[in-house]
């Protein structure tokens, strides 16, 4: 399985036309997103419908375009402006990729745990 390294993970809101190729996908995250595609971040669209997403990520030395189709429902996936990119956790993008949202009110908060000396 491929285990995606990212620093920040963004979502791009809104509907994606899903025949866009990776160039289009990073002069999107260029001039719209204005972040650099080859910043080691990862980028997730999704159609209009909601049943597909492209995550665009790039990898030392290229970019990896992962494409994943529902057969049946859809992504809870955030409204709005591509402009306005929305950075989730990777434990987000995980629980969108499960077909959760990604405010999960019921889901246990990261503990920081000090030990005394």
């Amino acid at each position: 399985m491929l285990e995606i390294s990212a620093q920040q993970v963004w979502l791009v809101p809104g509907a994606t036309d899903m025949r866009k190729s990776i160039d289009s996908l990073a002069a999107i995250v260029t001039y719209v997103v204005q972040k650099d595609p080859l910043s080691r971040q990862v980028f997730v669209f999704c159609s209009k419908d909601k049943s597909k997403l492209k995550i665009l990520w790039w990898d030392l030395n290229g970019f990896w375009l992962l494409y994943k189709r529902l057969e049946k429902g859809g992504f809870h996936w955030p409204d709005g402006d591509a402009a306005a990119s929305l950075y989730v956790t990777s434990r987000q993008l995980r629980w969108l990729l499960d077909g959760l949202s990604i405010e999960q009110r019921l889901a246990h908060k990261p503990l920081a745990v000090t030990v005394a000396a």
